[in-house]
């Protein structure tokens, strides 16, 4: 029997919680599920599983393997399609993962333009603010934006963006404009709690670091509602400038202490160590590089 065969009737056993739902998964039996599973207890001499009438837990060898068992699936797929993609070009599924606000303004349009040259690709985009494990959630890629984790990632650094203080024309003419970044504790903020230090506003001028303390009548998770409430004339809001679409060219919003640098965070592409890139990453990877600055999205 097919070793890669058990152990994929493992992982959708383990992941699942019953043979039940592995079988749904993988569209076989549930006797020949279990017996898949049992064959590669035999096979490996341990027990991976206690079984109950009703579910399945790991042993500690089954939690062994299955830290790792996903990711050789994972690299044995991808090689299968590598292997067959020929003249076909680029085949199989790319999941990718990018900040929320990031993702709808730029990812999910980029994908659609890389796409377009690969017709047999597929891709699950994932949106989320929240930290990625890439491992356990099988991402291929993610798009992250500050500092990142040398130490379990691989980087392709792919530019840096700058963030930028705005309003709208209708509030400036109510509060006025501030000349340096301590006015900003004179006026209404939309605070975006996503930010590494929400609380204090960091600028720079003349190579030095400015910091200016706001206070805000509004905290949002998300640079894009940042904008929009900004649009409103409901306050001043800090946001990275790709978040502000053609705001600045249509006017709606004008840019405030152009005198100083707003603050400057490094925008990169991260995949796991230690893994051989498939052709299909590494095509999306250096497509983006491409794209971000035909795009001039930073």
């Amino acid at each position: 029997m097919d070793v890669l065969d058990q152990i994929r009737a493992f992982v959708a056993t383990a992941q699942s919680g019953s043979f039940t739902g592995a079988a749904e998964q993988l569209g076989i039996s549930n006797r020949l599920t279990s017996k898949y599973v049992a064959e590669l207890e035999t096979r490996l001499g341990v027990r991976l599983f206690q079984r109950t009438t009703r579910k399945v837990g790991l042993t500690a060898a089954g939690e062994d393997l299955l830290a790792r068992a996903p990711l050789l699936l994972e690299d044995f797929d991808d090689l299968l399609a590598e292997v067959s993609e020929g003249p076909r070009g680029l085949t199989g599924v790319v999941r990718v993962s990018a900040p929320v606000t990031f993702g709808e303004i730029y990812a999910a349009g980029m994908l659609g333009r890389f796409a377009e040259t690969h017709p047999d690709l597929s891709v699950d985009l994932r949106l989320s603010d929240t930290y990625v494990d890439l491992a356990t959630d099988g991402i291929d890629v993610a798009f992250r934006i500050g500092s990142f984790d040398l130490a379990s990632f691989k980087v392709r650094r792919l530019g840096t963006f700058r963030s930028v203080p705005v309003a709208s024309p209708d509030y400036i003419a109510r509060n006025g404009v501030p000349e340096t970044p301590d006015d900003l504790a004179r006026h209404t903020c939309i605070v975006d709690t996503n930010r590494r230090n929400s609380r204090r506003w960091i600028f720079e001028r003349d190579g030095a670091e400015v910091a200016a303390a706001i206070s805000s009548r509004f905290k949002v998770n998300s640079a894009r509602a940042a904008v929009e409430l900004a649009i409103q004339g409901l306050g001043v809001a800090y946001t990275p400038r790709f978040a502000l679409g053609n705001y600045l060219e249509e006017a709606r919003l004008l840019p405030l202490l152009t005198e100083y640098s707003g603050e400057a965070s490094e925008l990169g592409a991260v995949y796991l160590e230690g893994r051989t890139l498939p052709n299909k990453v590494r095509a999306l990877i250096d497509f983006v590089a491409d794209d971000i600055r035909t795009t001039n999205i930073l």
